[in-house]
């Protein structure tokens, strides 16, 4: 991902979530050096995924697959090649967090063997004020 990408990563981030990622966070997200993927079809962005490698641990921020293309592998796709990134950088845990509603989500995770380790407590913006975050985590 660079910021030439960044209009079509914010258009998915805005078709693919109810509480989107602004353009700023992205900005900041490319601006720190954080591992910043995206996978094209006939050169149009479909999958992004965003990721922090630090002191052995490695941090899933976010992933969006386009509406279209969800449900035919691509968000495990991203997935497995965020953690061979993060195995590169030899990681020994890979963490994220995840809304207990979003359950296709919380299913792909657990079949790749993420454990729920976690619970924080109104973490995300939701219409009835705060949904909590489940957190998740995978030893590579």
């Amino acid at each position: 991902m660079t910021a030439e990408d960044l209009a079509s990563v914010l258009r998915l981030e805005n078709e693919g979530h109810e509480y989107p990622w602004t353009l700023g966070i992205f900005e900041d997200c490319l601006r720190v050096g954080y591992t910043a993927e995206v996978f094209l079809d006939d050169s149009e962005i479909f999958v992004y995924g965003l990721m922090s490698i630090a002191a052995g641990e490695a941090h899933i921020f976010n992933v969006c697959v386009n509406a279209k293309q969800r449900r035919q592998g691509y968000g495990r796709k991203m997935m497995n090649h965020l953690i061979e990134i993060a195995k590169k950088n030899k990681v020994n845990s890979v963490f994220l967090e995840v809304r207990p509603s979003n359950l296709s989500a919380i299913c792909l995770y657990e079949a790749m063997g993420f454990n729920e380790i976690s619970l924080r407590k109104n973490y995300y913006p939701a219409k009835s004020g705060r949904e909590d975050a489940v957190v998740m985590a995978i030893e590579v």
